[in-house]
C-alpha cells in the first residue's frame, strides 16, 4: 500500500509532487505516483457543528436555554468542500502511512487533526515540518519527516483553542444579542481588541490641548552653524517665550559643556509576520490582511520567501547557509549592485542579532528564498522588496556617527543667570546598511531598532530632537559663539494618535501594554492577543460586524462598537475586555502546546467562564435601541454596572479563559427571529453586499428602513457603472455590487452619520454641507467631507478654518 500525503492547499500538494514524484499522474483532485499519492485540504474541509446538532431547540436564540455547554464537541463537513473529503477518505482506505505536510504551525496541524479524528484514520503519522516550498527543502524535509506523536501538544492546543472560542463565541454572542435584541458579536481576542480602539478614542475625547511655547536659537562659530532649544521650565505664556528669544538674539554666547561620542546603529531586526504588517501598513497602506494575503502568495506560489506566519526575527544555524545561497542568486537581479557591496562574513552563527536559536520556536524570521521570481505584481513586488532590503542590510556593517551634545549659554544684561541652549548634532560618518535604503523616500520606520529607541521616536515625536548631518561638524570650545537667530514657536499638546492598522498590530502583539523595552516585548510575544497568523482576521472581523470603520489609515470605532464594550463592562464580565488577561490565556494555549499545561483544566475553566458570562448578562437591564445609533448616547446598564463600573468581576482560576484566533464561534445573522443565526461570523467580506440591505430591513438603531424618510438616492458615479445608489444596514453603495462595482461610502464617516440627503448632496456636489466631524485624531473639527474617488468611494475631510 502506498503513503497518502495530505497538503493544505492544492499549490503546496502541486509543489510537494513536483519535488519528489515529478513523474506521478495529476487527477486534478490528487496526484498518485508509485509511492506516494498526495492531495489537500482546500483549508478548512471540517468544523465544530452548530449548536442546532445538539439539540433542534437551539434553532431559535433564546436566553433561557443558554449557556450551550457540549459535553463532546460534534464534528461536521463543509458543505462546499465535502466533495474533496470523500476523496481524501477513499484515498485513505489504499493507503498505509499518512504524511501531515499541512503548513507547520498551529492551525495547519488543527486542519489534519479535524480530517484524521471526523474519518476515523488509524494509520500512523508522519509530519512534514518545512518554511519554505522550495524543491531543496521540500525533499530534504521528506528525508527527515518527524513522527506524528512528536506534535501531539500542539494538536491538543489547537483542539482547545478551537472548542474554547467556540463556547466564548457561541455564549456570548447569543447572550448579548438575545438580551438587548441587536447583533452583537463576542470574541476571545476580537471583543479585547475592540477595548483598545474604545479606550485609546475614550482619551482622545477626552483630552484637553494646551499651548506652550519653544525657544530655538542658531549659533554660529566661524563656518560652523547649529541649532539649540532653550533648556528651562516649560513655557506656557508667549510673551514670556517672546522676549526670551529676544534677549539672546544677536548676542555672544559661551559653550558651557560638549562632548562628543562614537556611536553605532545597526539594521533593524528580521521581519517576523507582525512587523512585516505593521511596516507594509505604514509604507503602503496596505491592510494586515492585504499583507499576509500578499505574503502567503510569494510563499506558496512563487516560492520566493519562507513561511510568513511566524512570530521570530531570528534564525538557526542552520539557516546561514541558506541565507548565503538567497544573497548569491539575488547578485543575478536588479538588487546585483547591493549584493556587490555585501559582506557575507557578517551574517554568521555568532552574530546573534541575526542568530538566535533560543528565540527560534516553530518558525525563522521571513527570509528570501534562493528561488528568484519573475515579474511579480505591484504589490507582491512591493512587499518582497521590503523583505529583501530588510535580509539585505544584514550583510552590511552597522552606521557610525559622532554624536555631539553641546549646552551653550547666553548671557543677558541684568539677569543673574545665563539662558541655556541644548544642541545634539548626530554627524554620519559612514551610512553602512543604510546605503540599502538611500535610494527610497525617507519614512518614519514602523520598525523595531536594535538596543534603539527608533520606533517611539518615530511614532511619538513631531520633531527630531536631534539635527542629523552628513558634512564635517567642528566646534572650539574654547571660543565665543553667536547667536545669529532666534525665535519663539508656538506649539500644542497633542492627544494620543488614533489607532492605524500598524500601530494596533503592536498594541496586539503586547496584549496592549506600551512596551518599549525590546527584550520585555519579545518575552510577550507568546501572550500577545491572537497569533501572527490571525491578527488580520481580527481587525477584520471588527470591520465585518460594524464595530469600526476606517477613515483613511485610521481606524474609527463605530457607536455599535462603542456601545458593545459598554454592555460587556457593565455586564461586569470585564474579563472579555482585558487585553492583559486574554494575552495570559495565549500563553496558557502556548504552554499547552509546550505539554507544561494541562487542556483539560483549560477547558474546565473556560467552560466555567462560559457559564458565567451567561449570568452576568441575564442581570442586566436591556439597552435602549437607540443607544446602537450614530450620535446617541450609551445604553442602559443594569445592576452589576449601578454596583460600580467593573460590577461583580468575572474571575476564572488561573488556567482559565477562552482561546481563539479571532473567528467568533457565534457572529449570528442579521436577520432577527426564528432560525439558527450563528454562522455569519463566516460569510466572506464583499465590498458592498456587506452593507446593502433590501429595503424592508431594520437599519440602523432598528428602526425599519421604511418608515425613514428618504431622498432621492442618484445613479453609481463609478465610470461605465449604470447601477443606482442605494442604502444599506452600513453604507450607501451599488445596486450592482453583484456584478463587481465596489463603490461604498459608510453611514459612519468622520464622526458623522451620513443621511440620504447628505449623501444625495455629495454626489451632486462631490462634497458635503458644513459639517461637525472628527479628524484624523480624533479632535472635533468642522469641515466638509470631500468625495476623492469615484470608483470606490473614498472620502476625505476638509477642515474647516473660522
Amino acid at each position: 500500500m502506498k503513503t497518502l500525503i495530505i497538503a493544505e492547499k492544492p499549490d503546496m500538494g502541486r509543489n510537494i509532487a513536483a519535488a519528489i514524484d515529478p513523474k506521478a499522474k495529476n487527477h486534478r483532485t490528487y496526484i498518485e505516483g508509485d509511492t506516494y499519492i498526495i492531495t489537500w485540504a482546500i483549508g478548512h474541509l471540517i468544523g465544530l457543528a452548530e449548536p442546532d446538532a445538539y439539540d433542534d431547540r437551539y434553532k431559535r436564540w433564546n436566553f433561557n436555554d443558554l449557556p450551550i455547554v457540549p459535553d463532546h464537541f460534534k464534528l461536521i463537513p463543509n458543505p462546499k468542500t465535502k466533495d474533496q473529503l470523500k476523496v481524501i477518505a477513499d484515498l485513505a482506505k489504499r493507503s498505509a502511512m499518512l504524511v501531515n505536510a499541512c503548513d507547520a504551525g498551529r492551525e495547519g496541524q488543527h486542519i489534519f487533526s479535524l480530517i484524521q479524528r471526523h474519518l476515523k484514520l488509524a494509520q500512523p503519522v508522519k509530519r512534514l515540518w518545512i518554511s519554505d516550498l522550495t524543491p531543496e527543502t521540500i525533499k530534504k524535509g521528506f528525508a527527515e519527516l518527524k513522527e506524528g506523536a512528536e506534535f501531539e501538544n500542539l494538536t491538543r492546543a489547537a483542539k482547545a483553542r478551537s472548542e474554547a472560542d467556540w463556547l466564548i463565541g457561541m455564549n456570548g454572542s447569543r447572550a448579548f444579542t438575545t438580551k438587548h435584541n441587536e447583533l452583537l458579536s463576542v470574541g476571545r481576542v476580537q471583543t479585547p481588541v475592540l477595548a483598545l480602539l474604545y479606550d485609546r478614542q475614550k482619551e482622545i475625547e477626552a483630552f484637553t490641548s494646551n499651548k506652550f511655547y519653544e525657544v530655538e536659537a542658531w549659533f554660529t562659530q566661524e563656518e560652523t552653524k547649529y541649532r539649540g532649544m532653550w533648556q528651562g521650565d516649560k513655557l506656557t505664556d508667549g510673551e514670556k517665550a517672546a522676549a526670551i528669544a529676544a534677549k539672546v538674539q544677536g548676542k555672544e554666547g559661551r559653550v558651557a559643556s560638549y562632548e562628543v561620542k562614537d556611536t553605532k546603529e545597526y539594521p533593524f531586526k528580521l521581519y517576523d509576520l507582525t512587523l512585516l504588517q505593521r511596516e507594509a501598513n505604514a509604507k503602503y497602506g496596505f491592510s494586515a490582511k492585504k499583507t499576509l494575503d500578499l505574503a502567503q502568495a510569494l510563499y506558496e506560489k512563487h516560492k520566493a520567501i519562507s513561511y510568513p506566519r511566524t512570530n521570530s526575527n531570528y534564525v538557526t544555524e542552520q539557516n546561514i547557509p541558506e541565507m548565503h545561497r538567497a544573497l548569491d542568486q539575488l547578485a543575478r537581479t536588479s538588487y546585483g549592485p547591493l549584493v556587490q557591496q555585501a559582506d557575507k562574513k557578517l551574517v554568521h552563527k555568532n552574530n546573534k542579532a541575526i542568530c538566535n536559536p533560543a528565540k527560534v520556536e516553530d518558525h525563522h524570521a521571513i527570509l528570501p528564498t534562493h528561488k528568484m521570481p519573475g515579474n511579480l505584481p505591484p504589490d507582491e513586488q512591493k512587499l518582497y522588496d521590503l523583505i529583501v532590503r530588510r535580509f539585505l542590510s544584514h550583510f552590511y556593517p552597522a552606521a557610525t556617527y559622532k554624536v555631539h551634545s553641546i549646552l551653550t549659554e547666553v548671557d543677558v544684561e541684568g539677569q543673574p543667570a545665563a539662558e541655556r541652549f541644548k544642541s545634539t548634532v548626530k554627524q554620519l560618518l559612514s551610512a553602512g546598511w543604510k546605503v540599502i535604503y538611500a535610494d527610497q523616500k525617507k519614512e518614519k520606520p514602523a520598525t523595531k531598532g536594535r538596543g534603539a529607541k527608533a520606533e517611539k521616536e518615530a511614532e511619538d515625536s513631531d520633531e527630531v530632537a536631534e539635527e542629523e548631518i552628513s558634512t564635517p561638524f567642528s566646534l572650539d570650545a574654547s571660543q565665543s559663539v553667536h547667536c545669529l537667530e532666534s525665535n519663539a514657536k508656538e506649539k500644542e499638546t497633542q492627544p494620543p494618535k488614533a489607532y492605524t492598522e500598524g500601530t494596533l498590530l503592536k498594541a496586539m502583539e503586547s496584549a496592549g501594554k506600551q512596551i518599549e523595552d525590546e527584550e520585555l516585548r519579545d518575552a510577550m510575544k507568546d501572550s500577545g492577543l491572537g497569533t501572527p497568523a490571525t491578527r488580520a482576521s481580527v481587525i477584520e472581523r471588527l470591520k465585518q460586524v460594524g464595530y469600526v470603520v476606517m477613515q483613511g489609515k485610521r481606524i474609527a470605532i463605530t457607536q455599535k462598537g462603542r456601545t458593545a464594550v459598554e454592555l460587556i463592562r457593565g455586564a461586569g464580565v470585564e474579563l472579555l475586555t482585558s487585553p492583559e488577561m486574554t494575552g495570559h490565556w495565549e500563553r496558557r494555549l502556548n504552554e499547552i502546546a509546550r505539554g507544561i499545561a494541562s487542556d483539560e483544566t483549560f477547558m474546565r475553566n473556560v467552560k466555567k467562564f462560559a457559564a458565567l458570562i451567561v449570568e452576568k448578562v441575564r442581570g442586566q437591564a436591556q439597552a435602549r435601541k437607540q443607544a446602537f445609533a450614530a450620535g446617541e448616547e450609551p445604553a442602559a446598564k443594569g445592576p452589576a454596572a449601578r454596583r460600580g463600573r467593573s460590577g461583580a468581576k468575572a474571575k476564572p482560576a488561573p488556567d482559565g479563559g477562552e482561546a481563539a484566533d479571532g473567528r467568533d464561534a457565534a457572529a449570528p445573522r442579521a436577520k432577527r427571529g426564528a432560525g439558527s443565526r450563528a454562522a455569519a461570523a463566516r460569510r466572506p467580506a464583499e465590498p458592498a453586499a456587506v452593507v446593502l440591505a433590501s429595503p424592508a430591513a431594520p437599519a440602523r438603531g432598528g428602526a425599519p428602513a421604511a418608515a425613514e424618510p428618504r431622498a432621492a438616492l442618484p445613479g453609481c458615479p463609478r465610470a461605465g457603472c449604470r447601477g443606482q445608489i442605494i442604502r444599506g444596514r452600513r453604507g450607501y453603495g451599488c445596486s450592482d455590487y453583484k456584478a463587481g462595482c465596489g463603490f461604498v461610502i459608510w453611514i459612519d464617516s468622520f464622526g458623522a452619520s451620513l443621511t440620504d440627503t447628505a449623501v444625495s448632496y455629495l454626489l451632486k456636489h462631490g462634497r458635503t454641507a458644513l459639517m461637525k466631524l472628527t479628524d484624523e485624531q480624533g479632535q472635533p473639527v468642522e469641515g466638509r467631507l470631500v468625495l476623492k474617488d469615484t470608483n470606490t468611494g473614498r472620502l476625505e475631510l476638509e477642515k474647516v478654518n473660522r
